[in-house]
């Protein structure tokens, strides 16, 4: 045997004792499976949130239900197919994971419906197999299916119509690759489930709609449907939730932070889904910013969540304290429940120059958990000039003169003035320069005027001392390290630092490691003494392989490297061409196990509203990364809800800059107190639809781009300092964000005073070339990117020609593989 395959293996033997389950029953949830310690404590932690993801939409107070109210009729997609999270590298491999029907049995419930859950097994492969003949005949591009989603089909099966009790759960998914359609089965609900949602609402004493769901859905036209819940897709115990909301051991207290109503209410100003250019025309107007504005009366408003029990808040207090506002309030339960309430300090600017919102999300704060009559006294602040807004004119962040109001509610339709703050004159918070180009149009500015001015004279007013905000002046002037250790390498040895590890041996499949962690995304190389830095997926958990197997070459996953359900309605000959690549286990070769844990996916992580939460998910991931010796972390995603069409939206937090760059601080520093593992933010920037992700440019004017799709990022550096960030795959005003040096050099490191590493994401030859050509190795490291990712001979190969006919400079190769070095020795020691 080689002397490097004994190196290789030395490396791996730390996975093995993790590898075997210590032998355990683990009755609290799931009988007869083998749980090792560390999976016990994990769900449990994420068992004490959960609930808090949930968001009541309606109620009228026949749930919870009784303990003797033990028969139930369960209808829909989702009670045996029920959904854990999206599609692509997002999914993450648990043990195992219930069904709503089998969480149901678990909790003691005759389910009085069997017949039709099995009837609807029958009506779903059908439906799936003639799907796949029909978009296999459609599409000229097979490529293109990688990710479809079929939509949900109709069907006529008989069903009870009048009982007790009867839930009906309605499941959608998207993911990686493909973005959701305004069709019946995805956006809107199929002639089928509306019938027999109505149906259930009228002839069942007591009913509830669920929704299993990574995002929006139409509502609209089940008026008369008096109890419905976002159950959300909630990881490994989504079901066991529901289970516990309906019995009454836990309640709902989530918010939404994504808008929900009728489809033909979404903003059409801007492009979705075009192939060669998106553009988002709307600006700054995206989610609450573009319904407040334009006065839309909304069904489900951005920050709107019910409770099992009722809440009243009312303001103690308000304060300037230099440009720090803050407010104290009490919150009371005023119902018979217990529960959590959430309340929410927006910001109304006054537009004295520049058009505004009516109002912003400026910060948030979560009670305790209270019971019937309890108080609880919260307290919330912010900085006026964190939300100082773009004036692209002087290329400067600034506070108008004039008033601002600051709100207080428990959702962005339901607030009180809680005090004004005048502004006498412009103060400059930050000068910088209009980086990123021209968008080829102007924005959209609302012709409706603005709401009418309120009463102020009951108000605490105050005015801002602007002397105690210094203007901030960006110089661009930062200077890279080149480490003397680096200097010191061959050419070779520098390009091999950039560019993700591949091997000669068995076939270095997209999205799985070679060596070390089954299934994991990827490494760096082995050069000069370094030992590798693993990389996996996220963001909803760790996402490695569940069943493995090693050889003299390394840990390689029995599933391979591509997701099932992103192949799944490839034709036959393609998806035998993606399974030939996966690595076929030697005869009595022994499969060995590692399992991670599925939490939350992004949304409703964040529909909780709770940072600690975020904590604890964050310190699950890290726990579970340094088991199995995981040194990146490929998330948190932290893109934008732009449109609810977006495939991807399940991994994102919010259509609010704010929240998202909360959620993905609070995460991120909770993973990277555990030693030698840290998060890698993404996907910077503009990554806001999956078709033609490779090469669709996202153009958006320089202001939208800082008050929106920039902000969640710059909030999370300064406050968690992730070590890395992953560019997207898209162009920005038709360049490709992962070789525009103006966002990733100029914003990204010298405004944002990032000093971490930088990798492209996964690189692969994909995309429908129509208008743009693809990324270059040499043009990723010019902008001072420092991994070409997940690596290939070819990448190699084009850095060292690109250094030989001057495309790349040594100085400029020297300073990427200068920060690959750093943080992969900063590990090994």
């Amino acid at each position: 045997m080689k002397f490097y395959n004994l190196i290789t293996l030395s490396l791996i033997i730390l996975q093995l004792t993790l590898a075997i389950p210590i032998r355990r029953d683990y009755a609290q949830n799931i009988t007869n499976v083998e749980y090792n310690d560390y999976e016990i404590e994990h769900i449990n932690l994420l068992d004490n949130y959960l609930s808090e993801c949930t968001v009541l939409l309606r109620k009228n107070g026949d749930f919870p239900l009784a303990e003797n109210e033990k028969q139930i009729y369960l209808y829909g997609n989702g009670v045996r197919k029920t959904i854990k999270g999206g599609t692509g590298s997002g999914d993450v491999n648990s043990r195992s994971f219930d069904s709503i029907e089998d969480a149901f049995t678990k909790g003691g419930f005759e389910i009085l419906s069997k017949d039709f859950i099995d009837e609807y097994d029958k009506v779903y492969i059908e439906a799936k197999e003639a799907f796949k003949i029909k978009v296999q005949s459609e599409v000229t591009d097979p490529m293109s299916l990688m990710g479809v989603v079929m939509p949900e089909p109709d069907y006529d099966i008989p069903y009870s119509k009048e009982g007790d009790v009867a839930i009906y759960v309605l499941s959608r998914i998207s993911g990686e690759g493909n973005d959701r359609n305004a069709v019946k089965g995805d956006v809107y609900l199929t002639d089928t489930e509306r019938s027999m949602i109505l149906s259930l609402a009228e002839g069942f004493k007591k009913f509830m709609l669920v929704l299993n769901t990574g995002g929006a859905v139409d509502l609209s036209g089940l008026e008369s449907v008096q109890n419905i819940l976002v159950l959300s897709q909630l990881g490994v115990n989504t079901s066991k939730t529901l289970v516990d909301i309906v019995t009454g051991n836990k309640y709902p207290s989530g918010k939404l932070t994504t808008t929900w109503t009728k489809f033909e209410d979404y903003p059409t100003i801007g492009d979705f889904g075009e192939v060669d250019d998106t553009n988002y025309k709307e600006g700054i107007y995206v989610g609450y910013r573009y319904f407040d504005r334009s006065n839309v009366d909304v069904m489900f408003p951005f920050g709107f969540g019910l409770g099992y029990t009722d809440f009243e808040f009312n303001v103690d207090s308000a304060n300037l304290n230099g440009e720090e506002f803050s407010v104290e309030a009490t919150v009371k339960n005023v119902g018979e429940f217990k529960g959590k309430e959430v309340l929410e300090v927006y910001l109304s600017k006054p537009g004295t120059t520049l058009d505004e919102p009516y109002q912003i999300l400026v910060n948030f704060n979560k009670s305790k958990e209270l019971l019937p009559n309890e108080e609880d006294t919260i307290k919330i602040s912010f900085k006026l000039s964190d939300f100082a807004s773009y004036d692209t004119k002087s290329a400067t962040f600034i506070l108008d003169s004039g008033k601002y109001i600051v709100r207080l509610g428990n959702s962005s339709r339901n607030t009180k003035i809680c005090g004004v703050i005048e502004v006498e004159s412009r103060i400059e918070v930050r000068r910088v320069k209009n980086k990123m180009g021209h968008p080829g149009f102007e924005d959209y500015v609302p012709t409706i005027e603005r709401k009418e001015e309120e009463n102020l004279s009951e108000v605490p007013s105050f005015v801002l001392d602007g002397s105690v905000i210094k203007e901030e002046i960006i110089p661009y002037d930062k200077e890279f390290e080149i480490l003397e250790e680096v200097k010191l390498l061959s050419d070779e040895e520098k390009a091999q630092l950039v560019i993700g590890a591949y091997q000669d041996g068995p076939a270095s499949v997209i999205g799985s490691s070679s060596i070390g962690v089954a299934g994991a995304a990827a490494e760096t190389a082995q050069v000069a003494g370094l030992k590798p830095v693993y990389m996996a997926d996220g963001p909803a958990g760790l996402r490695i392989a569940k069943d493995y197997y090693i050889d003299e070459y390394g840990a390689h996953s029995t599933e391979g490297s591509t997701p099932a359900s992103m192949i799944e309605f490839l034709p036959d000959e393609i998806k035998a061409f993606f399974e030939a690549r996966n690595p076929q286990p030697p005869e009595n070769a022994e499969i060995l196990h590692q399992y991670t844990t599925a939490l939350p996916i992004g949304t409703a992580l964040a529909q909780s509203w709770n940072r600690e939460f975020a904590e604890v998910c964050g310190d699950i991931v890290g726990s579970e990364m340094e088991m199995f010796k995981v040194n990146l972390w490929l998330a948190p995603a932290l893109n934008i809800h732009r449109s609810i069409l977006c495939g991807r939206n399940f991994e994102y937090y919010s259509e609010d800059p704010f929240i998202s760059g909360a959620f993905a601080s609070s995460i991120t520093s909770a993973v990277q107190k555990h030693k030698n593992v840290f998060a890698t933010i993404k996907h910077f920037a503009v990554n806001n639809q999956e078709t033609n992700r490779y090469l669709n440019s996202s153009n958006v004017s320089e202001r939208a781009l800082r008050e929106i799709y920039l902000k969640g990022f710059e909030m999370a550096i300064k406050e968690a300092h992730p070590r890395a960030l992953m560019t997207s795959f898209n162009l920005i005003n038709g360049v490709h964000a992962n070789e525009n040096k103006e966002l990733l050099m100029d914003i990204l490191r010298n405004e944002f005073n990032f000093e971490g590493i930088v990798m492209t994401d996964w690189l692969v030859g994909l995309g429908t070339v129509t208008k743009y050509p693809q990324p270059t190795t040499y043009g990723i490291i010019k902008a001072t990117g420092d991994l070409y990712m997940p690596g290939s001979k070819s990448d190699y190969e084009s850095v060292l020609e690109s250094i030989k006919n001057g495309n790349l400079s040594i100085e400029e190769l020297e300073i990427s593989a200068s920060r690959v070095y750093k943080l992969a020795k900063e590990i090994e020691n």
